[in-house]
């Protein structure tokens, strides 16, 4: 049976509580570091193909927000690295194929479920991405790459899809960050509900809006360069920012 507790303590960091995540992060990728980089080199392929399978046809109207998308599903993929800067806390031999761990955790269910919302934020993000793009430069059908970033840079519809299109991923973004920032290690570390991962989540950016906006810059930030070149750089991108997230997790959650 799950351990809800009555009440979280929730601190206040600030931009030196990230660097010190940060740096604590890279540390146990370098203890380790071949671990889990088929995270960061599978997870954006998975993404790509399940795209692929919802939408069908060209994807290049919706490259942009399918990769930015994969902020939504980073914090359910690196779910195993957390175990792994856990096991190192407590001083335990650590090897990538313990990130498999997690599987025999009590809060497994609640991991999913949560995970399952992550991956639903995915798919309605792509959803209005492409609602954008209908709205703006579909309508002008641009029949090939070039026309399509000819248009996307030279014309009020694509200036309009930019602005819009931006702003509705920053709503999903903040809306992620708000959920995930430090639910999933919660629940492999106390093996809380889901739902109290969540509500503390929301409780410790609240508390904390300008280092965990910063945070989520950072994350944001990291990815982008990670995505170059081909994706390559996730493989150590995704890891890093794995156990950081463990660490961040742990100057906020008392």
């Amino acid at each position: 049976m799950l351990v809800v507790p009555k009440d979280v303590r929730i601190r206040t960091i600030d931009a030196r509580s990230l660097g010190e995540a940060l740096a604590l992060g890279w540390r146990d990728f370098l203890a380790a570091p071949t671990q889990l980089l088929f995270l960061g080199v599978i997870y954006p392929l998975v993404g790509l193909v399940a795209a692929r399978v919802a939408y069908g046809g060209d994807l290049l109207p919706l490259f942009y927000p399918l990769v930015a998308g994969l902020a939504f599903v980073g914090p359910l993929a690196t779910v195993g690295i957390h175990e792994l800067s856990r096991r190192r806390e407590r001083g335990q031999p650590v090897s990538w194929i313990n990130a498999l761990d997690v599987f025999r955790s009590r809060a497994i269910w609640s991991i999913a479920a949560l995970g399952l919302l992550m991956l639903t934020l995915y798919v309605l993000w792509l959803g209005a991405a492409q609602i954008v793009y209908d709205l703006t430069l579909g309508r002008l059908r641009p029949d090939s790459a070039g026309a399509f970033v000819d248009l996307l840079f030279t014309t009020p519809e694509g200036w309009q899809m930019i602005v819009l299109g931006n702003a509705v991923g920053l709503a999903f973004a903040l809306a992620t960050l708000a959920l995930s920032v430090v639910s999933f290690p919660m629940m492999l570390d106390r093996e809380v509900d889901w739902i109290v991962a969540m509500q503390t989540s929301v409780r410790a950016v609240m508390a904390n809006p300008g280092p965990m906006m910063l945070w989520g810059v950072i994350v944001a930030v990291a990815l982008a360069l990670g995505c170059l070149p081909a994706f390559v750089g996730l493989a150590v991108v995704m890891p890093v920012l794995g156990h950081a997230t463990w660490h961040l997790y742990r100057r906020v959650v008392g």
